[in-house]
């Protein structure tokens, strides 16, 4: 395909229009086009050769919410909190930045500049939109947020950042457009950003945080800049990514911050004046520089000026750089060979690049993060697991509000069940996966109001939905959707004998799925599309569930029933009562030898009613395992000596975990469709161990807290599962739900470890999946949400599940880590794991398609009244299912006529001989009710043509060159993929209506 160009194809021939015809995609010229005369690379101020440079960089680090809401930190409301204000911090600097044209700043937060942006009239418009033209406003990352690198999935985290990069193209153009990432603040750093920021065109990333021991090991050996190869799939250089770690965190050097929030002397230069100090600060300045360019291993250094929400005074700052500026460079007249000036992040990589130097390579990640002995940030990677689980809950909910807009067409933004939109949803993500708002690191009040944020976002896309599946069924009932089925709470089910169920999938294969739905009869009904009736039980509602469900629901039964849905599509099932039945059968109190169906065995222990095995029965497979309930004492420190454990910081005073209890009360439940084995530990924790009839994985169903401190002890709440597979120390996690990394414990691959925390520095974050393996046998659980594991033993696995804490970690949030939960007695928290059990060589081909149905759930809508006369009960917006390997990431609306399309292989490179392979999609035969007239393939942000995406090279130590970009496509219309690869693409769709009548159930 021509740089630049559109496919289109029009009555059956096909033509090619250039950019300059880009309004037929809806996009004005130039949208997408490389620098102009005077922004990016080409506005950097000139440097001096033969001398030190060194790189100014003013910035404002603006948290999307931490100690205050977003909100308050906008409007600079709530100081007695903190003293934070966003709107007065851009006022100021766009003020001063006119001053003088040798003034640079970079604004990182999209999100924040939008709010404010909108608030500007044309004049001030006009100016900004100068000063980012000519490079003096420049943006620096650009996503919504500067998201967390632990704990969030690599589907949202694409999301947030080209929400953001989309309102910076739309309002700037290419000058807009970001070169660098930056990500100075997150607490620790994962290979997978480091792969989607390659892949969205970026030429380098730069942090701040970074272990202590490898930071005093790169500082030694001049490694403190590197090539970070990121992908063990993707070939070398579409991962790769040059990284550069910050020599401050992203603070100023000591004695040189001089924002109105710092206490530092400014420069007095008045030498008829007292104080004087001149030449003090530039001797200071300049041993500071030279001290940090013999860790560095160029004549170019970079000094961030700002921090934390500064620059509300930016006179303040520029006045001071001004000077130290010009006294500094004063000095070379008398041989200095130091020269400052003010830049940019993308300025001084310039200058990297431009030394032609060959870097180091790193291929493993950044994790876990310390920056003390005793002060490992891993706890985090499980803290406020309820709103890590909404999160990931809300994501699912937002790829389906994605879909349904695009099937839907625009009656679903306006119908009969009101208006909606998907806009607001997205924004309320793109702001949760900021590095304090999914880690769990906040104050209460700002997790309240994420949650809020989420929950209004939803509230605005359930019209959305509800128009788009009346537009595709043809039906105008009311739709409700039950999102607390997991305690068994549905107004429709519980009140109402006949309704109907309507399952939308958003995966792009064909799923099945166990419904639990809440019920007050003792038998139904359930009929599929085409009337043939489908096997149900009803099974009685837990005890524990009755417990935490308080008075939110008052269903005395669950019904329980197989259902499936088409690729992208919808089934409707309908349910009636059927009256005069007898009730179920109650739970029996007897641990059964076993459970077991035609693929898995489950063996329990019959004095303690634990797991004691588990078989996989189609591969003939057994390992032993046993698995329980544990908690960590929580240290709490003092502020003199000892560190506490926090919303950051995970620190057991012991590295022994106490047992809940050895032995579990047992009610067990079974019948023709799932086998139950109901645990109680504890009045604050307990299990189901479910088996469904149809499953090739094993459920754990856990239920965690109120957790008690009226002993004084915070509790770090675990699970372990101890196997007989011979695991020797290794284990291997998941990087933001992709790539899989290996890890040893007690290892760090780039440097000599010595650990002085031997639990907390061995715990890494999980967001998908996990697992360990020997020769014949791998287990693998995939978690529901991200969280802190580790394997201790060989044959071990630990997953922590809860937290709540009685001290603050004196990482600044403020306020132990102790959510209060509906009735202030502490927080309730329920979750999944599923296990797998499988040759390694196979493991893959079960565990990527499990995690991603765990990820990408179907929504239920229930229908309280009778079906429209002859509705489609029965829909799918593909003509077929996708191969196995594929994954539909992204399909949602972008403007009237055309839609964004990621399609991702999701397998890695030989992991699955089946799988691990090229495949071909063909666009024009991907939709049922959508013909693809117009194709554009960007970059995976989608803010560039994906031909005009040129990035720098970096020579490695490795001595490899970069290999040429092959066009592998057999055609315009044909996509291949290749293991790891994510495509993106716009595309121009024509709607074909009706919908087929062959598709219609009748």
């Amino acid at each position: 395909m021509a740089a630049g160009a559109v496919v289109v194809s029009a009555m059956g021939a096909t033509a090619v229009f250039l950019l300059f015809c880009s309004p037929v995609l809806g996009f004005p010229a130039g949208y997408f086009s490389g620098d102009s005369a005077s922004c990016g690379y080409k506005s950097c101020p000139a440097t001096r050769p033969s001398m030190l440079n060194v790189h100014l960089v003013p910035h404002t680090h603006d948290d999307v919410g931490w100690l205050k809401t977003v909100d308050q930190y906008y409007y600079g409301d709530r100081n007695n909190i903190q003293h934070a204000g966003v709107q007065y911090i851009l006022d100021s600097v766009v003020e001063q930045l006119q001053l003088d044209p040798a003034r640079r700043f970079i604004y990182v937060e999209t999100g924040f500049f939008y709010r404010w942006w909108k608030q500007q009239n044309s004049a001030t418009q006009r100016v900004v939109t100068q000063l980012v033209n000519e490079g003096r406003l420049e943006f620096i990352n650009g996503g919504w947020c500067m998201s967390d690198e632990a704990t969030t999935h690599y589907s949202a985290v694409i999301d947030q950042m080209t929400l953001g990069l989309r309102f910076l193209n739309d309002t700037f153009g290419a000058c807009g457009r970001p070169r660098v990432a930056w990500h100075i603040d997150p607490f620790g750093h994962a290979r997978e950003h480091a792969s989607l920021f390659a892949q969205m065109g970026y030429d380098g990333l730069f942090f701040g945080r970074l272990d202590y021991q490898d930071k005093a090991r790169r500082i030694k050996d001049k490694d403190m800049e590197m090539v970070w190869r990121a992908s063990a799939s993707l070939l070398p250089p579409a991962a790769d990514l040059f990284t550069g770690v910050l020599p401050n965190g992203y603070n100023p050097p000591p004695g040189f911050c001089w924002d109105q929030l710092c206490n530092d002397p400014p420069i007095r230069d008045d030498p008829d004046l007292e104080d004087y100090n001149v030449d003090s600060v530039v001797k200071n300045f300049l041993e500071i520089a030279n001290n940090q360019a013999s860790m560095y291993k160029t004549n170019h250094i970079i000094m961030t000026m700002g921090s934390d929400f500064q620059y509300e005074n930016a006179n303040m700052w520029y006045k001071n750089l001004d000077k130290l500026i010009r006294y500094v460079n004063a000095q070379q007249s008398k041989g200095s060979q130091v020269n400052l000036l003010y830049s940019t992040p993308s300025c001084y990589l310039q200058e990297l690049h431009r030394a032609n130097l060959s870097w180091s390579v790193k291929t493993d990640d950044f994790f876990p993060y310390a920056d003390g002995p005793h002060d490992f940030w891993t706890g985090y990677f499980t803290s406020r697991p309820a709103l890590k689980r909404y999160e990931r809950l809300t994501n699912s909910l937002l790829q389906v509000c994605n879909q349904l807009e695009v099937l839907g067409g625009p009656e679903s933004r306006r119908g009969p069940h009101g208006e909606g939109d998907s806009e607001t949803l997205r924004r309320a993500m793109a702001v949760a996966q900021h590095h304090d708002a999914v880690s769990g690191t906040e104050k209460q009040h700002v997790a309240n109001d994420y949650a809020k944020r989420l929950a209004t976002g939803w509230a605005h896309c359930e019209p959305l939905v509800s128009n788009a599946l009346t537009t595709l069924s043809g039906s105008e009932n009311q739709q409700t959707y039950c999102l607390n089925l997991n305690i068994s709470v549905c107004p429709v089910s519980e009140g109402q004998n006949k309704f109907s169920l309507t399952v939308y999938n958003p995966l792009s294969r064909s799923v099945s799925w166990a419904v639990r739905l809440p019920v007050n009869g003792s038998r139904y009904s359930v009929s599929d599309p085409s009337g043939r009736a489908v096997e149900s039980q009803v099974i009685p509602v837990s005890k524990e569930t009755r417990r935490i469900r308080e008075d939110k629901g008052y269903a005395v039964n669950e019904l329980v029933f197989q259902v499936e849905a088409p690729p992208v599509g919808f089934r409707t099932y309908g349910i009636s009562l059927v009256p005069n039945s007898p009730a179920p059968a109650g739970p029996s109190p007897v641990a059964p030898p076993f459970i077991e169906n035609q693929y898995l065995r489950v063996t329990f222990d019959p004095e303690t009613g634990l797991v004691s095995s588990l078989t996989n029965l189609e591969t003939k497979q057994k390992v032993q395992l046993k698995q329980n309930f544990y908690w960590y004492n929580a240290s709490v420190g003092n502020s003199d000596s000892s560190q506490a454990s926090g919303a950051y910081i995970f620190r057991p005073n012991s590295s022994t975990p106490l047992l809940v209890n050895s032995a579990a009360k047992i009610q067990v439940v079974q019948n023709s469709l799932v086998q139950e084995v109901q645990q109680q530990f504890s009045p604050w924790v307990s299990q189901v161990v479910r088996l469904y009839r149809e499953s090739r994985h094993l459920e754990l169903e856990w239920t965690v807290g109120p957790i008690p401190v009226e002993d004084s002890c915070g509790k770090e709440v675990i699970t372990r599962l101890d196997t007989s597979i011979s695991s020797s120390g290794l284990f291997y996690t998941d990087s933001n739900g992709r790539e899989m990394l290996e890890r040893l414990k007690d290892y760090r691959p780039t440097w000599d470890l010595k650990q002085s925390e031997p639990v907390a520095g061995n715990y890494y974050p999980i967001n998908s999946r996990l697992y360990i393996k020997d020769k014949e046998n791998q287990l693998t659980v995939v978690t529901d949400r991200s969280q802190g594991a580790s394997s201790l033993q060989s044959g071990s696995l630990e997953i922590m599940l809860h937290r709540r804490l009685l001290r603050d970690d004196w990482r600044g949030v403020g306020e132990p880590l102790s959510e209060p939960g509906d009735n202030n007695e502490g927080l309730v928290v329920r979750g999944r794991l599923l296990l797998l059990l499988t040759p390694p060589a196979t493991a893959a081909d079960a565990h990527r398609p499990l995690s991603e149905e765990m990820v990408l759930q179907p929504l239920l809508a229930l229908q309280a009244a009778q079906l429209h006369p002859n509705p489609q009960l029965e829909f799918s917006g593909l003509q077929a299912a996708l191969p196995p390997a594929v994954h539909l990431l992204t399909m949602s609306q972008w403007d009237q006529d055309s839609m964004l399309l990621r399609l991702e292989h999701q397998f890695e490179a030989k992991e699955s001989e089946t799988h691990s392979q090229t495949v071909t999609i063909n666009l024009q035969k991907l939709f049922s009710t959508l013909e693809v007239v117009g194709v554009s393939e960007m970059n995976l942000a989608a803010n560039q043509w994906k031909d005009d995406m040129e990035r720098f090279d970096w020579k490695t130590s490795t001595g490899e060159q970069p290999l040429p970009r092959a066009p592998t496509d057999p055609s315009p219309w044909e996509v291949t993929l290749k293991p790891m690869e994510i495509r993106t693409f716009l595309l121009r769709t024509q709607r074909r209506w009706p919908i087929p009548r062959t598709a219609r159930q009748g």
